[in-house]
């Protein structure tokens, strides 16, 4: 049996070697190494894919979500909900911009943004939701979508982790994952399920005013060359990373695909391991699986972490701790009790590898290994 890792990005890269190499050989002879015709050749690519109108590279995922509420008519102290279990990237763009960040639960079953949170928290400052569709499924968005129409809010969705995910609407329509609400947004960081060779991200919307701001945000503000019509930030998709993106998304779904082949084998395993808990699968979402993650309830997840650990089993807690008393986030303001669920999930969850070449043997070892643990 190979090393088993978190993530193998080095197995994947063996398998599109000659491909991925050509493209970057192609850019080096070309020289053009920012905004190069590769870039906009991935971003025709990715708004067929994901069946936009408009995407919008940019430098990672972070700055995606930055620029998503700059091109909003937003002022200092108008409040965006989020969710309170979730990667810091999603708040820390709103404390940058002066926004205020209020952080609602999850559901303990989907670990998504719940939707009695956001309506409980919804005030006269409100004035954007942003949905994380965390670990690789999609958030509720028939009932996001219409609270934010009933409030007249903006919708801007977290798809860092699920790109590739489809979405069904309760009248039969199916959208992908980022492509919904009023932006999308995304990152392209290696460990993704599309993931590039070092930073990336990128923006979507089919709103042609929010397009044209973010594009012009972007690139320092400018419309025109050297002709500023806002601030704008310096954050462009570099054309080698275009490039092995390019390359990468023509193997997504497969990608996907041997996603959910690897977490039917822990499903499968699991569903007769008492105290363990798997993902929930929603009947309005595909999951793409960024990550795997378990719920096993009392046991010190630390403690199994460790034990994997020493075996050679990678394994991450995504998140040990919740935002809302994180010190960063304003955690004065909050009511510990108001966050069940998030502070459940942060005590109970543990994350297994979960990548594109994951191996019988290695799945197989990787689950005898947590019974053996569980039954000490």
């Amino acid at each position: 049996m190979k090393q088993i890792q978190m993530v193998d990005l080095q197995t994947q890269y063996q398998k599109i070697k000659s491909e991925v190499n050509e493209e970057i050989a192609k850019v080096l002879d070309s020289s053009f190494y920012i905004n190069g015709p590769v870039v906009k050749e991935f971003q025709t690519n990715l708004e067929q894919y994901l069946n936009v109108k408009h995407v919008i590279p940019c430098a990672n995922g972070t700055d995606a979500l930055q620029i998503a509420i700059m091109a909003l008519d937003l002022k200092p102290g108008d409040e965006i909900i989020t969710s309170d279990f979730t990667f810091a990237a999603t708040v820390e763009v709103v404390k940058l911009l002066q926004l205020e960040a209020v952080l609602v639960d999850v559901d303990k079953d989907t670990y998504n943004i719940s939707i009695e949170s956001i309506k409980k928290a919804i005030t006269p400052k409100t004035k954007v939701i942003i949905p994380v569709h965390i670990f690789g499924q999609c958030a509720n968005m028939d009932e996001i979508l219409a609270i934010a129409q009933e409030n007249n809010l903006y919708v801007i969705e977290d798809t860092a982790q699920a790109i590739g995910a489809d979405y069904k609407f309760k009248d039969g329509s199916t959208q992908k994952a980022g492509t919904m609400g009023d932006i999308g947004t995304t990152s392209f960081f290696p460990s993704k399920n599309l993931g590039g060779y070092g930073d990336g991200g990128a923006i979507f919307t089919n709103n042609d005013e929010y397009a044209a701001i973010m594009r012009s945000v972007v690139n320092h503000g400018m419309g025109k060359r050297y002709y500023y019509d806002r601030v704008g930030v310096n954050s462009r998709l570099d054309s080698l990373q275009a490039a092995i993106l390019k390359v990468k998304l023509g193997y997504l779904n497969d990608y996907i695909a041997a996603r959910q082949k690897a977490a039917s084998f822990y499903d499968n395993f699991f569903s007769s391991i008492p105290g363990v808990v798997t993902p929930a699968r929603v009947d309005y979402s595909t999951h793409v699986f960024h990550q795997y993650t378990l719920v096993i309830d009392g046991l010190d997840q630390f403690k199994l972490q460790e034990f994997l650990n020493e075996k050679g089993i990678p394994a991450m807690i995504y998140y040990p701790l919740p935002l809302h008393i994180q010190k960063a986030y304003d955690a004065e303001k909050y009511n510990d009790g108001d966050f069940p669920n998030t502070n459940y999930l942060c005590q109970n969850v543990i994350s297994l590898p979960m990548h594109t070449e994951l191996e019988e043997d290695q799945l197989q070892f990787i689950c005898e290994s947590i019974k053996t643990f569980l039954q000490k």
